[in-house]
């Protein structure tokens, strides 16, 4: 028996729940008054005043870059992981190499950051790199645990994926290089810009981490944020908030976009 007002009433409590907060946020965004939950006129000043902002200008221009490289040094690393796991078969360490690619799925991230801190110490205490903690190891530190969730995606994708393709392109006499580049590669590329987009939002999202392996003068957003929500919630963080979302929105809606596009291209190729 189905009950379709309980299962639309439950959709809509669920969307309510979900995004209620984020709704409240937008419009207090816009709010003149400087007490964040009473409303004193639509205004477009806090705006002005972020983007005169030069501690948090700074912050995103530093989150921007490491979301952007993170996101790519984890899609190059967890594309040829997930293809090795997927591709070889059985071999020799193959079970140690899955443990170790899954476990930062897992992993506390307090366990992380600490590892990584104390790795980047002993470093820089054997051969004198890094030279102090900053952008790069903050770099370092969201690969390491973004390339576990891209080659987890690539793995799934490269299971689904008709092999007959490969192989018909390999009784052409393609060489595995030419095959990997251009057959495997353009099938897969929608887990490959899943795996990006999710990799730059699990960066530009991470504080705990990011708070062990930064050095000073090199806070990420979530880390100026959260020091000045400390103080008190203001309209100013609303704003921040506010553009984050939306430059969060317009990537989620080109990339699928792009993969409807793919998806139409191929039952006419």
């Amino acid at each position: 028996m189905r009950y379709p007002g309980f299962m639309k009433t439950s959709a809509w409590l669920g969307f309510i729940f979900l995004y209620a907060p984020i709704v409240s946020l937008i419009v207090y965004s816009f709010n003149a008054s400087k007490l964040v939950t009473v409303w004193g006129g639509f205004s477009f000043k806090w705006y002005a005043e972020l983007l005169q902002n030069d501690q948090i200008i700074d912050a995103a221009m530093v989150s921007l870059k490491v979301a952007v490289s993170s996101a790519t040094l984890a899609v190059v690393l967890g594309t040829l992981a997930g293809f090795c796991l997927s591709r070889f078969g059985r071999f020799r360490g193959r079970l140690a190499l899955s443990g170790m690619i899954t476990a930062p799925l897992v992993m506390p991230e307090v366990i992380t950051g600490l590892s990584l801190l104390l790795l980047f110490v002993a470093l820089e205490g054997m051969f004198g790199w890094p030279s102090g903690r900053g952008t790069t190891t903050v770099i370092i530190a969201h690969t390491t645990f973004c390339m576990a969730y891209v080659a987890v995606i690539v793995q799934s994708r490269l299971a689904s994926l008709d092999e007959s393709l490969e192989e018909a392109a390999m009784d052409l006499g393609a060489h595995p290089s030419t095959l990997f580049f251009l057959v495997t590669l353009p099938l897969i590329a929608p887990a490959l810009i899943s795996g990006w987009l999710l990799s730059f939002t699990l960066s530009l999202d991470d504080l705990v981490i990011a708070s062990f392996v930064s050095g000073p003068g090199n806070s990420t957003l979530p880390m100026v944020i959260f020091s000045k929500v400390r103080l008190g919630v203001t309209p100013e963080i609303n704003a921040l908030a506010t553009l984050m979302i939306l430059v969060v929105a317009i990537g989620v809606l080109a990339a699928a976009w792009q993969m409807r596009r793919q998806t139409r291209r191929a039952p006419a190729a």
